[in-house]
């Protein structure tokens, strides 16, 4: 336990945020998506996707200088659905001052595979899946 973080946040996940650079990705992925196939660094959490959204969020800033630093995958065969797990996000990632934008499942997959690291969640929502890319922490922000 640390004074100041969420006790949620697992000692693995917090050496994964510690060490991610302006730009890096951590991708937040369901219960079914194949993480270990697709990264080397895959952290386990028990918590869904808001929750876990919440604990990164805490300590991560979303990078401003891109048109969306939230990246979520696109229902197959209905590329303009928004999957309920993503709908309940929406607020979140504007409030952190950003937007989600969608890609297609292999477009997804592929950006998984150069994430920095994979948070693998208990959600079993289909699509209950997001990339954020890390901004910076200004000079003069609260430590």
């Amino acid at each position: 336990m640390l004074k100041g973080i969420d006790p949620r946040i697992s000692p693995d996940l917090l050496y994964a945020l510690a060490q991610m650079g302006h730009g890096d990705d951590i991708a937040i992925v369901d219960a079914n998506f194949p993480a270990h196939a697709l990264s080397g660094r895959v952290i386990q959490t028990a918590a869904r996707l808001p929750g876990a959204l919440q604990m990164v969020l805490s300590l991560l800033p979303l990078d401003s200088f891109v048109p969306a630093a939230a990246i979520s995958m696109q229902v197959v065969d209905d590329p303009e659905a928004v999957p309920p797990a993503i709908d309940e996000i929406v607020p979140v990632i504007q409030t952190a001052g950003s937007v989600i934008q969608s890609v297609d499942r292999f477009s997804f997959y592929d950006l998984t595979r150069g994430a920095f690291a994979v948070l693998q969640t208990i959600d079993t929502r289909l699509y209950a899946n997001v990339i954020l890319k890390k901004g910076v922490i200004s000079p003069d922000a609260s430590i």
